[in-house]
């Protein structure tokens, strides 16, 4: 495990805290899962340890595990007869309660030392990459149906960095202060935010829903979080390793919920201090209105920072590398089964390379295997998260083949009988706009446009504006001055771009993560200014020299 160099300890004079050292932090290692392997070993007795149990997941309020009424449970993707969750829905007086019990809490811990708080997240992160490790990857494979090697990049290395950067980034924000002048001091207090954040969490990454719920904390803030459903059992392992790790009871109150109620509730609180959230448009342009209807009613102009998705692009110049360009394809359109944010999802590839590149994916495509990724490591994906995301895709797959205007060239096919399993799918689009082209499915299903190669500057601009989104994309080319034209031209067209590499794949600190345009707010998870999110600073300058008249100098 990486720690931290050395261990925080805070000075005061004035009103100024200093960190006495500074906090140096690295990217934690991705593990291998070797045969004979240490971590594999450790992997297999969490994985079988959990074969076909149910875990009970209440609702935590303070202290208090509360079980109400509405009772659901979070299904295996790849295996939906098995329960992996029983968990319930918190009722809109648990969330009221919940609300305020985090707002009794909030000032005195908002008072607390930053590097008190951050202690906990660097605590955290360390019993993440190590005693927790494989417990936590083992219920992000069974619930959310990853891979070894997704769940292991997520839940372990992704998670453990947000935790330790954004807790670095804490400590070290308390630098930034503005400047003195003789007689005075000025200071910069950054104070957490006055009410609370309701943080939301998707499915697709269990790194996400620690981040969002924890990183506001290390700034001062009390925090609701609603967990995905489909989630559940993963999302409850973090928030317990945090519990464990010296979170006070109300800071983070884990509280499963319907997503309208849950939305309705903390919109209608005078105390709502801001959103952190990721998931659907629909959902977040919701909650955004319903924070705009409520205005009047609130303390503060509560924060809203949202990632909704995307409509990846991966664009080929002639004089791209034909291997990088099949291979990072493969890899961001199917690992996961394109239910990563970051997924290409469309694809624009010249007359001249067509040839090359469709052979090179076909030849991958027949290797791919999907399956089980518990039983079998050697699973490239698995199956999509529910049945409500088999039946969207599913609709996809029969417009694709029913439309003259689309080419299934591989894949194509699904079966939900056991689990919510969808082929690898590519189809050649003849028209560039067609819906395959700009439309969200957050499966795997690639859609390809095959485009004069003389042509590729009037293509630029149908990349940028063909879809509503603007979250990855990326450039294969050599050559240099069609990279630079491609970087004006989709200046806008992307929050992370790539060159010559796949869409998917960014790192904490190396990679900060986010986009506009219809894919949110781009708040940059991952990168240092995040914190900023969750900070309402305060500036105080205090005069040591009394003033000892009331008259200007040119009054007299």
């Amino acid at each position: 495990m990486i720690r931290v160099r050395s261990t925080l300890v805070c000075s005061w004079r004035g009103f100024r805290t200093f960190p006495r050292a500074a906090v140096e932090v690295k990217n934690e290692p991705i593990l291998g899962f070797k045969e004979g392997s240490v971590e594999r070993k450790d992997l297999l007795k969490a994985l079988s340890e959990l074969k076909g149990k149910t875990e009970e997941i209440p609702c935590v309020v303070g202290d208090e595990r509360v079980w109400t009424k509405d009772v659901r449970y979070q299904l295996s993707p790849f295996d939906h007869s098995h329960k992996v969750a029983k968990f319930c829905y918190a009722d809109k007086d648990l969330l009221n309660r919940a609300i305020l019990a985090s707002v009794a809490a909030r000032r005195e811990w908002d008072l607390k030392p930053v590097c008190d708080r951050a202690q906990i997240l660097f605590k955290a992160a360390d019993v993440i990459s190590g005693p927790k490790r494989a417990e936590i990857l083992a219920k992000t494979m069974i619930g959310q149906g990853k891979t070894v090697v997704q769940a292991e990049i997520d839940a372990a290395p992704e998670l453990i960095d947000f935790f330790r950067f954004n807790a670095k980034h804490a400590v070290e924000l308390q630098d930034e202060q503005p400047l003195d002048a003789d007689g005075s001091t000025n200071t910069m207090l950054y104070r957490g935010l006055e009410g609370f954040v309701a943080a939301v969490s998707p499915f697709n990454f269990t790194a996400i829903g620690g981040n969002l719920a924890g990183t506001p904390t290390v700034m001062g803030n009390v925090v609701l979080w609603k967990p995905s459903d489909t989630a559940m059992s993963a999302s409850y392992a973090v928030y317990n390793v945090l519990r464990d790790c010296g979170l006070p009871p109300d800071i983070i109150q884990f509280v499963p919920s319907d997503g309208p109620v849950f939305g309705d509730t903390v919109t209608s609180s005078e105390h709502l201090a801001g959103i952190n959230f990721t998931g659907s448009v629909p959902t977040f342009k919701r909650l955004w209105k319903q924070v705009a209807q409520n205005l009047d009613i609130y303390k503060n102009f509560p924060r809203v920072a949202g990632e909704c998705g995307g409509k990846n692009f991966h664009f080929v110049h002639a004089s791209a590398d034909v291997q990088s360009v099949v291979n990072g394809t493969i890899r961001s359109a199917f690992e996961y089964g394109g239910q990563k944010c970051s997924a290409c999802s469309r694809m624009y590839v010249p007359q001249s390379l067509w040839p090359q590149i469709r052979d090179g994916l076909l030849e991958v495509h027949k290797q791919i295997k999907v399956g089980n990724p518990v039983e079998d490591f050697s699973t490239f994906f698995s199956a999509v998260i529910d049945e409500k995301s088999f039946a969207r895709i599913k609709k996809w797959l029969d417009h694709a083949r029913s439309s003259a205007d689309l080419t299934v060239i591989a894949g194509g096919n699904c079966d939900d009988r056991r689990g919510y399993f969808v082929e690898p799918t590519i189809i050649q689009v003849k028209d560039p706009r067609d819906p395959l082209m700009s439309e969200e499915i957050f499966g795997p299903v690639l859609s390809v446009y095959v485009y004069p190669d003389n042509d590729y500057k009037e293509v630029l601009t149908l990349v940028d504006t063909t879809s509503p989104f603007a979250l990855t994309g990326a450039v294969f080319a050599q050559d240099k001055n069609v990279v630079a034209e491609a970087a004006k031209a989709l200046r806008n067209a992307a929050g992370n771009y790539y060159v010559n590499d796949k869409s998917t794949g960014s790192v904490v600190a190396q990679q900060p993560f986010g986009g506009a345009r219809a894919s949110g707010t781009n708040d940059k998870p991952g990168g240092r200014h995040y914190v900023l999110r969750w900070t309402s600073p305060q500036v105080v300058k205090e005069t040591f020299a009394p003033l000892k008249e009331w008259k200007y100098p040119y009054m007299s």
